[in-house]
Parts: structure tokens; C-alpha cells; sequence
């Protein structure tokens, strides 16, 4: 039997980039075969489950040969698996995707080609940089630095290359960029081309100067040589230069992904937690038998976990028709919309505090508290003053996964327990601050260490995206 392969370009820089056709390849996959250097988090929308092959290369390390990923795209096949081939940027821009559909040709493997977005094209305009423009430049010029059978490992056609017009768009050539640019100088070009270095910052100087400018720059890289590398079409953005580190579960690092994507700034995740049930069916069918006027949810993850939990206990929905429902802000609620339950509370205020508030004022218990273990005590304190008798059941644990330990600007953090797991892990505090999700979680970064600049209000991400654009404006000159 044999499987399919689909040769996937995940375009580059931002995982948004990606096409839709690429996405829906990626999230069909049984079977995933990746490169270096793609988009951060691209690889959240796998399937779960999916087998997950990295065959990445990378200038100066061990890495996998070409004819080893082609074994491995071959094999996989032909146990019938569907492969999604992952490859940055589009697979036939230097990506020696052509290679690959020449050998599931031969090896009579169905296949297909999903195009990307080149980072030729793209890392520049990121920049403000266009390839062509009026006036300016009417044509461009990709090539790879990198080439096999010369002595230098330059392209051959340097000296056709400099007396060019338009723009010169060279892909992974940083190594090299001192002997690019003497070359093609020496060639004729003038060592007054602009020129920029582009990828996850800018550096922008002219051909004679730029390999010095560059010399700290962190691969990859896009080089861009001509008129046009002179040009800035961007609007500034606050967030422009800063690197933000998310941690928390993957669908509460999308929501931030999402919020913050307007505002410019690196985003990477340092630390990714997985949902665990943390109590029985039995438990949880236990505490509904003891009659409770309220359920209230303190996070989007309760919901999911409270009616799987019902679903594995074949617990009838109907029993619960005399039960109210309080969530602790929109995000919360929605998660409950997914299971037809509408919230007949949600606190003007989104924080664990206002909840117990809010159900204090309702006056009528007992109140069950679903949500994670080592949750705040807010709601307790403020049903307790109000003699509002209640219970607490934690559905769920964070799980910790590996920390990415890479320095970055500020650190926001979903949850107290999100806290001691990135330090636990090894995790490297932030340079500017972190942004905390309520007061719960700032007290608590605070007493392991962890500076806090701010806080955010309400327990959404949006909210701690505004917190910390709040920050920046109070810290721009």
C-alpha cells in the first residue's frame, strides 16, 4: 500500500505565512518530515499523534544527508502513511524540493507540490524592503551563496551578477558575506550599493561596510544588495525590536500569538504545558451528587476537562438542568458555548477575585470551584465573608514541557503554577520584566525571583498583550 507525500513550502519568518493549503496538509499528516529553521510554532498544528521526523541541515553540524531524507520520505510512504515534507520557504526555491519530487518520481510514490512564500521576497518586505519598485528597481536577482564546484564556494557568475541591474537577493550567505561583497566590488559593482542583512532584525549599510555591520547577525539571514535595500516602507509598531517569551498550553500561546501580532516583536515559545486530568470521573460525579447551586470555571481549560471527564462517566447532561454556570471571563465562557453551556454569570471583572465576588453577591450556595490545582484562594476568601458555603475540585494540572532557554525582553506568564515550572525548568529570567496574568500570578513570580513589570487586569491574554503595550509607551523616550 502505498501513502501520499505532499512537498509543503512553510514560508518563513512568521508561522502566518503559511499558507492555508500548507496548513491543511500539516494538520492532515500521519507523518511529519521537517526542516531547520522553520516559522516558531509552526509545528503546533500537527496532528496529535503525528510522527514527527526532523531532518534538518545546518551549515557546521551533523545533519541528516539528502539521500537519508529520501530513504525516509520513501519508506514512509510505502507503509502507507500520508508525509507532509516541510521545508522552508517554497520547496523549489533552493530547497531542493525539485530533488525530492525527482526520486518519488523514480520510486513511483504519488506526490504533490504545496508552493510557500520564498523568504527571498518576503524577509525583506517584512523589513519595508521591496524587491522591485518604480522608478527604483524593475526586475530582481535570487541567488543561493552557496555553490558546489567552485573554489571559493561563490556563484560562478558573480561578474554577470554585478553588472546587473535591479536588486541582488543572495540566501544563505551571511558565512560569507565579507568575500560576496569584495567580489563584487572587485567585479565592477559600486561599494556604494546599499545593502541590508534581514531576518529576525535588520542591519542596513552599504556594500563595502555591510559584512562589518553584520558580523553579530544571527542566521537566518536574507542579503539584499541595490537601490531598494535603502528603503523603509514600514510603519514603526511598538513592539518593533523587542523579543517576547510566551510559556503556558499551546491553545493559550496562540491566543497571545493572535493578540500580539499587530504590534510587531519577535515571539517564541520557551515553554509549552500540557493539560492533565488531575482528579477521577468519580470525583467529579461525587461532587455534582452533593447538590451544588453553582459551578464556576477559573480557566478555559476547565470546561474541556469537566465534560470529558462527564462524557468517559456516561453522566446524563440533563441532571444538571437545576445548576447554574459562572465563568471567569469571555474567554472562559466561550470555552463552556462549546459544549451548548451558556454562562449565566461572567464577572464585570475577569479575575478569580471579582468571580468569588460576583457568586458572593448571588447569595446562594454551596458554589463548586472547577479548576486547576494550586489555583488562587481569591474566590474562597470572598464566598467564606460572604458565608457562601463551597467546594473546591481541581480537574487539572499544567505538565511541564522542556524550557527553550533564549534570552528574551519580557516573559508572560498565563499562571502561578506557569511561573515555578519555567524556573523549575531552567528558564532564563527576562531582561525588562514579566507580564503576569492578575495579581495571583505576579505575587507569585515575584516571591521566586522573577522581576515583574506588569500586571495585566482582567486573566485574558489580550489583556496582558494591552498591559504590556501600556509598559512600552511608559518606557519609550
Amino acid at each position: 500500500m502505498s501513502g501520499f507525500v505532499w512537498l509543503v513550502g512553510a514560508g518563513c519568518a512568521r508561522r502566518d505565512l503559511l499558507t492555508l493549503a500548507g496548513r491543511d496538509c500539516l494538520q492532515a499528516a500521519d507523518a511529519v518530515v521537517y526542516d531547520d529553521l522553520l516559522p516558531e510554532g509552526i509545528l503546533d498544528w500537527a496532528a496529535p499523534g503525528a510522527e514527527l521526523h526532523y531532518m534538518g541541515k545546518r551549515q557546521g553540524r551533523h545533519s541528516a544527508s539528502q539521500d537519508e531524507i529520501n530513504d525516509v520520505l520513501i519508506a514512509l510512504a510505502k507503509a502507507g502513511k500520508t508525509v507532509c515534507r516541510l521545508k522552508g520557504g517554497d520547496p523549489f526555491v533552493f530547497g531542493r524540493g525539485g530533488e525530492e519530487a525527482m526520486v518519488l518520481q523514480a520510486a513511483g510514490v504519488p506526490f504533490a507540490v504545496v508552493p510557500g512564500v520564498s523568504s527571498a521576497v518576503a524577509v525583506p518586505e517584512l523589513w519595508g524592503i521591496p524587491v522591485t519598485h518604480r522608478g527604483v528597481s524593475r526586475a530582481f536577482h535570487v541567488v543561493t551563496a552557496h555553490t558546489a564546484g567552485t573554489a571559493d564556494g561563490l556563484p560562478e557568475d558573480l561578474d554577470q551578477l554585478a553588472g546587473l541591474s535591479g536588486t541582488l537577493v543572495f540566501l544563505m550567505g551571511l558565512s560569507r558575506l565579507d568575500l560576496l561583497a569584495q567580489r563584487l566590488i572587485a567585479a565592477g559593482k559600486s561599494p556604494a550599493t546599499p545593502a541590508a542583512v534581514v531576518g529576525n532584525t535588520v542591519v542596513r549599510g552599504d556594500l563595502a561596510h555591510i559584512a562589518a555591520l553584520a558580523k553579530d547577525f544571527t542566521p537566518p539571514a536574507v542579503i539584499v544588495m541595490g537601490d531598494t535595500a535603502a528603503m523603509t516602507l514600514t510603519a514603526p509598531r511598538p513592539l518593533d525590536g523587542v523579543r517576547v517569551g510566551l510559556t503556558g498550553t499551546e491553545s493559550f500561546q496562540n491566543r497571545l500569538r493572535t493578540a500580539l501580532a499587530p504590534y510587531g516583536g519577535q515571539v517564541l515559545s520557551l515553554q509549552t504545558s500540557e493539560v492533565q486530568t488531575a482528579c477521577t470521573a468519580n470525583d467529579l460525579t461525587a461532587a455534582l451528587g452533593r447538590a451544588p447551586a453553582w459551578v464556576a470555571f477559573t480557566s478555559p481549560n476547565g470546561p474541556e476537562v469537566f465534560f470529558r471527564l462527564l462524557r468517559s462517566a456516561r453522566f446524563d447532561l440533563r441532571r444538571l438542568s437545576v445548576v447554574r454556570f459562572a465563568a471567569v471571563g469571555p474567554g472562559t465562557a466561550k470555552a463552556l458555548e462549546q459544549y451548548g453551556v451558556f454562562a449565566d454569570l461572567v464577572p464585570a471583572h475577569h479575575d478569580t477575585a471579582a468571580l468569588g465576588a460576583a457568586l458572593a453577591e448571588q447569595g446562594q450556595g454551596p458554589v463548586l470551584l472547577a479548576g486547576a490545582e494550586n489555583a488562587s484562594a481569591a474566590p474562597e476568601t470572598a464566598l467564606d465573608a460572604a458565608g457562601v458555603p463551597w467546594e473546591r475540585l481541581s480537574l487539572y494540572r499544567l505538565a511541564p514541557g522542556p524550557v527553550r532557554r533564549e534570552p528574551v525582553d519580557y516573559l508572560l506568564l498565563g499562571s502561578a503554577g506557569g511561573a515555578e515550572n519555567y524556573l523549575a525548568g531552567g528558564g532564563l529570567p527576562p531582561q525588562l520584566g514579566c507580564i503576569c496574568i492578575g495579581a495571583h500570578t505576579a505575587r507569585r513570580a515575584e516571591a521566586l525571583g522573577l522581576p515583574v513589570a506588569a500586571e495585566s487586569r482582567d486573566t485574558t491574554g489580550a489583556d496582558m498583550v494591552r498591559a504590556l503595550l501600556n509598559l512600552r509607551k511608559e518606557v519609550s523616550p
